[in-house]
C-alpha cells in the first residue's frame, strides 16, 4: 500500500523552528518529486516547497523563501522541510505530496494537480 506519513508538527512560537518529516511506505521515492503543501481554515490548499527526485532542485513560495528549506534523504525514503523564523501566517495544516514516477528527472512545481499521493497532514501552529 502506497503510503506518505507527515510527522513533526506542533504548537511554536513566533520566531520559532519546526522540522517536519514526510516518509514513504509501500513504495520508493527515488523518482518522485515531492512538495509540501499548507491549507489554513477557510483557504485554498497552497503550495510551500517541492524538491526534484534527486534533490538537485528546489522550489519556494515567496512567502517563506529564506526560513524554510526542504531536503531529502532518498535513502531513508524521507523528505524534510525545515521551517524556521515561524510566523503566525504560517499555521496551517501541512501535507506531502508525491508526483507521479518520472524516468527522466524534470524541474519540480508547486501545482497540487500534478501530485497523485498524498499524506494525511500534520498540523502547524504559530502562536504566542
Amino acid at each position: 500500500q502506497l503510503q506518505l506519513v507527515e510527522s513533526g508538527g506542533g504548537l511554536v512560537q513566533p520566531g520559532g523552528s519546526l522540522r517536519l518529516s514526510c516518509a514513504a511506505s509501500g513504495f520508493t521515492l527515488d523518482y518522485h518529486a515531492i512538495g509540501w503543501f499548507r491549507q489554513a481554515p477557510g483557504k485554498e490548499r497552497e503550495g510551500v516547497s517541492c524538491i526534484s527526485s534527486s534533490g538537485g532542485s528546489t522550489n519556494y513560495a515567496d512567502s517563506v523563501k529564506g526560513r524554510f528549506t526542504i531536503s531529502r534523504d532518498n535513502a531513508k525514503n524521507t523528505v524534510y522541510l525545515q521551517m524556521n523564523s515561524l510566523k503566525p501566517e504560517d499555521t496551517a495544516v501541512y501535507y506531502c505530496a508525491a508526483d507521479p514516477p518520472r524516468i527522466v528527472e524534470t524541474m519540480c512545481v508547486m501545482t497540487p494537480s500534478e501530485y497523485d499521493y498524498w499524506g494525511q497532514g500534520t498540523q502547524v501552529t504559530v502562536s504566542s
